[in-house]
């Protein structure tokens, strides 16, 4: 999955008259190399040629590196234009020195360590990609075609970024600052039926959606449904309601220019004072807060 960032630029290239890209897949000794998958990629030796963008694979999880990666990652620093780095590859570049200093994130389940390895990094590890000057770093695997994606818009603008994407099939695009959490997901249900009635009020977030509503897409009644939903995902729905209408708020308010009242109308909020208290209550902050943060870092290039 660490290379399913190439495939961004891969298609690129397929949807250009003249190819913007030339992929290099390259190893310390060049050759054959086996992934965890099992399956080999041809790979060409490192040399002092330098290459416009340079992308550290991570693994699946962080793995020792060995003396001869780290010189070439610290020496191609000054001879690429920029260094990006997919999940754990990361820490590769921690141990490089490239971090020090910068904003930077990883796979959630291995920012503690990071962190804890190299404390000169500001790791956060609610981010799907972070931009800090000419390193660029993102979360989990899938969170690597959102990298790729980013890269190409930086290279050749948003509609052609946005071309891409429809031929990935991938939404366009996950902010950076987008959350590598979803509520969606933490829920978990083990039914068909509690899943089905929980994708229904993801899609309809701008309606009541109460017990009888939610019942009804999930063919049960009221008191089963409540009592089947507490015992599958160990909240109340209308708890879960309240995540799945904050995470979407969220999502509107850093990359959308709708007001809030627009935003507190169409997840579902009686009102912008309702909206205001349930993010006091998830992040700790009033959604100009995070509006106001998310323009700052985009204007920072993150």
């Amino acid at each position: 999955m660490a290379l399913a960032v190439a495939t961004a630029f891969e298609v690129a290239n397929a949807m250009a008259v003249d190819p913007p890209y030339a992929l290099h897949f390259i190893s310390e000794g060049g050759g054959r190399v086996r992934t965890s998958a099992g399956m080999a990629i041809d790979t060409e030796a490192w040399t002092g040629r330098p290459f416009d963008t340079l992308v550290a694979g991570g693994a699946t999880v962080p793995e020792p590196t060995t003396p001869g990666l780290i010189a070439f990652i610290r020496d191609s620093a000054a001879r690429t234009r920029r260094i990006a780095a997919v999940c754990t590859g990361a820490f590769l570049l921690a141990d490089a020195g490239l971090l020090n200093g910068r904003h930077a994130t990883t796979h959630w389940l291995y920012a503690r360590e990071l962190q804890k390895q190299f404390p000169g990094v500001m790791v956060d590890q609610d981010r799907i990609f972070i931009n800090d000057g000419p390193v660029w770093t993102s979360a989990g695997m899938t969170a690597g075609i959102d990298l790729g994606l980013a890269l190409i818009e930086a290279d050749l603008g948003p509609e052609i970024a946005k071309s891409v994407a429809r031929k990935l099939v991938v939404y366009h695009r996950r902010g950076g600052g987008q959350s590598q959490f979803s509520a969606l997901l933490e829920l978990s249900p083990k039914s068909d039926r509690i899943q089905t009635a929980l994708t229904y009020a993801r899609e309809n977030l701008h309606k009541p959606l109460t017990v009888p509503d939610l019942a009804e897409a999930a063919h049960l009644s009221p008191r089963q449904f409540s009592r089947a939903f507490l015992a599958e995902t160990g909240q109340s729905p209308a708890k879960a309601i309240e995540g799945l209408r904050v995470e979407m708020a969220r999502t509107m308010m850093e990359q959308s220019r709708h007001s809030i009242d627009i935003v507190a109308q169409q997840t579902g909020f009686s009102d912008r004072d309702h909206l205001r208290r349930a993010f006091l209550r998830a992040f700790g902050q009033p959604p100009q807060a995070l509006r106001r943060n998310a323009r700052v870092e985009t204007q920072a290039g993150r």
